[in-house]
């Protein structure tokens, strides 16, 4: 007798789900048992409408492989694109447990040559296209435990190496980044009372989004395992979207290839308390002193 499948009947939302990660999940989740919403805009890797509806195309694909999927196009980015997801979760299949965030695009740009549309964008998509969806979810499920059904609800959240140590030429990109962290922190100390876990991954994958940089990174000869597919970080999104994942919420985790790490953020390192006010030139001679008993930080990526 064949054991019981991670997701099995869990109804799974995935946003940009077209190509590259979100793709990847969302077939990892219906073979897993869920039922999957696709959700991609169909628009370019600079957030330009494309010609095509990849949403669809995923959606066929799971269905041929006997999986349930229905495709959404819609804007998550905007108020009325994020309700209709839920809502469509809610009247395909009755039920919603798990939210993976994953729409976004580039604007790279050194700070001197970014500018206010392109800065607006890339939060719009990321910071923004994560909060709504996210928002209306934890609606639903507030209101299931209000009626005494208190879900067994998962998101996972996106967020970026360059979130968690910046990187040269992207501070659009990683400000939203560094921003779903917060927001991923705040909302797995809100939801907790619903039944809802938070987490994030900041994962490293060949993507439409990195295919310049991981260009040359593929199997390696007579292993057959290519550290930068996108099909490597879907197993861990598919456990913690999982009903198994109960207790760990509020979490980061770096994953590449066959790595997964836990992130541990900002906690308080050496300190001076005088008890008195400090003069500027004290303040900064006390700085010194702890910034020399630091540990060094992570170094920015692409930096010199």
């Amino acid at each position: 007798m064949s054991s019981r499948r991670l997701c099995e009947e869990r109804v799974v939302i995935v946003t940009g789900a077209g190509r590259g990660l979100g793709r990847a999940h969302a077939l990892a989740y219906a073979a897993e048992g869920a039922r999957v919403v696709v959700n991609d805009l169909g628009v370019g890797l600079d957030g330009t409408p494309g010609p095509d509806s990849p949403a669809a195309q995923v959606a066929d694909e799971i269905r041929a492989a006997g999986g349930e999927a229905v495709a959404h196009g819609g804007d998550i980015a905007t108020n009325e694109g994020a309700a209709s997801l839920v809502r469509t979760a809610l009247e395909t299949y009755g039920r919603l447990d798990t939210l993976v965030n994953n729409a976004g695009f580039l604007r790279d740009r050194m700070l001197v040559n970014l500018d206010e549309d392109d800065w607006d964008a890339v939060m719009r998509v990321h910071l923004k296209g994560h909060f709504l969806p996210l928002r209306h979810a934890a609606a639903h499920w507030r209101a299931e435990t209000k009626a005494g059904r208190t879900p067994v609800a998962r998101v996972v959240n996106t967020s970026s190496g360059a979130g968690l140590a910046g990187s040269v030429g992207q501070g659009n990109y990683s400000a939203a980044k560094a921003g779903i962290v917060g927001l991923t922190l705040v909302a797995a100390a809100e939801l907790g009372r619903y039944g809802v876990h938070v987490n994030a991954i900041a994962p490293a994958a060949r993507t439409r989004m990195t295919e310049r940089a991981f260009a040359d990174t593929m199997a390696a000869p007579g292993t057959g395992f290519d550290a930068m597919a996108p099909e490597n970080v879907s197993p861990l999104v598919v456990w913690l979207g999982s009903a198994a994942s109960a207790g760990v919420t509020g979490r980061v985790f770096e994953t590449e290839g066959g790595r997964i790490t836990v992130m541990e953020g900002w906690r308080p390192g050496p300190t001076a308390d005088k008890g008195a006010r400090r003069t500027p030139a004290e303040a900064g001679e006390t700085a010194l002193k702890l910034v020399a008993e630091a540990e060094l930080p992570r170094p920015v990526y692409g930096a010199g």
